[in-house]
């Protein structure tokens, strides 16, 4: 039995199951979406009705990492919605310079985690001013793997229709803006088909966002910036997961990463559950937004000093 077929089968029954532990454990060649050396080798991955698939013992090294990093996006049910942010920053919370210059702000294994993230992905999500900025290809070039469905949100429509995304034709494009900036049925920007939604003051509608690609099968969306459009659907509580990668890198009064309202207590503040993976030099802090904040970790309650590079 595949790994698909069985989480498939597990997830019909999950409701039902009430037994803890391992029920399956079976060997699996751990693959790593980007070329790589081949000492990743050998690992056991293994079932937990808690968790779904993971590794098994015995499991080790990079291989280990690259699993817990990312089964738990393979495991997901057929038509189960599921939407991850990301940014890369620097120590002082800055995603690119006051001028917009973002390359790069992290180093080539988060670069290669973004790329993973993509060829996972149903839908790739960016927001007008990262187009502008960059002028990014949004495709997984530098691993194996299919290049996602390329969503561009530009609400007033300001875009030109030369840049790359809307003219190499290397995957299927959408450009949403709001309902009045459609002209016509069936209208092009550049190879871009274009999509009006719900929206107001020169903002969407996220969550009509998301329904909208849910209903042509993009179950999967990948949220990679800017931190203008991140901050936006956090804020909106639309994102199951949060990846944030910080790099040993100081910008100073550049252009700011995660923005959402203030607080007043540090009581009253999100401590989402997470996980956290070194990625060269970086440190990718993987969170998850809407987790019970009972269950989540406190920092303050861990003791000790552990070198982790």
């Amino acid at each position: 039995m595949g790994l698909e077929d069985h989480t498939q089968r597990s997830c019909a029954r999950q409701e039902r199951e009430s037994v803890r532990g391992a029920r399956a454990v079976r060997p699996r060649r751990s693959r790593n979406p980007a070329p790589g050396p081949s000492e990743h080798g050998l690992c056991t991955l293994a079932w937990y009705p808690e968790t779904g698939w993971m590794p098994g013992p015995g499991c080790s090294g990079p291989a280990r990492g690259l699993l817990e990093l990312y089964l738990p996006l393979c495991g997901l049910c057929p038509g189960e919605t599921y939407t991850v942010g990301h940014l890369g920053q620097s120590l002082d919370s800055c995603i690119a310079t006051r001028t917009g210059d973002s390359c790069y702000v992290t180093g080539r294994e988060n670069i290669l985690h973004l790329h993973r993230m993509r060829a996972l992905s149903d839908a790739i999500i960016v927001g007008a001013e990262t187009i502008a900025a960059d002028d990014p290809k949004l495709t997984t070039r530098l691993v194996a793997g299919e290049n996602p469905v390329r969503v561009v949100l530009d609400p007033r429509r300001r875009l030109r229709p030369d840049y790359e995304v809307f003219k190499d034709s290397a995957a299927p494009t959408l450009l949403i803006c709001t309902r009045e900036r459609v002209q016509g049925v069936r209208e092009r920007h550049g190879e871009a088909e274009v999509l009006g939604v719900a929206g107001s003051n020169g903002r969407l509608d996220l969550a009509a966002v998301l329904r909208f690609l849910w209903e042509r099968g993009l179950f999967l969306s990948f949220v990679e910036g800017g931190g203008v459009t991140v901050s936006a659907f956090a804020q909106a509580r639309l994102l199951d997961r949060l990846q944030i990668a910080v790099a040993p890198l100081v910008i100073g009064n550049g252009r700011p990463g995660l923005q959402l309202p203030p607080t007043a207590s540090i009581g009253d503040c999100l401590r989402p559950r997470h996980r956290i993976f070194r990625m060269g030099g970086d440190i990718l802090f993987d969170c998850e937004p809407a987790s019970d904040p009972e269950q989540a970790q406190d920092s303050s309650t861990m003791t000790g000093v552990a070198r982790l590079i």
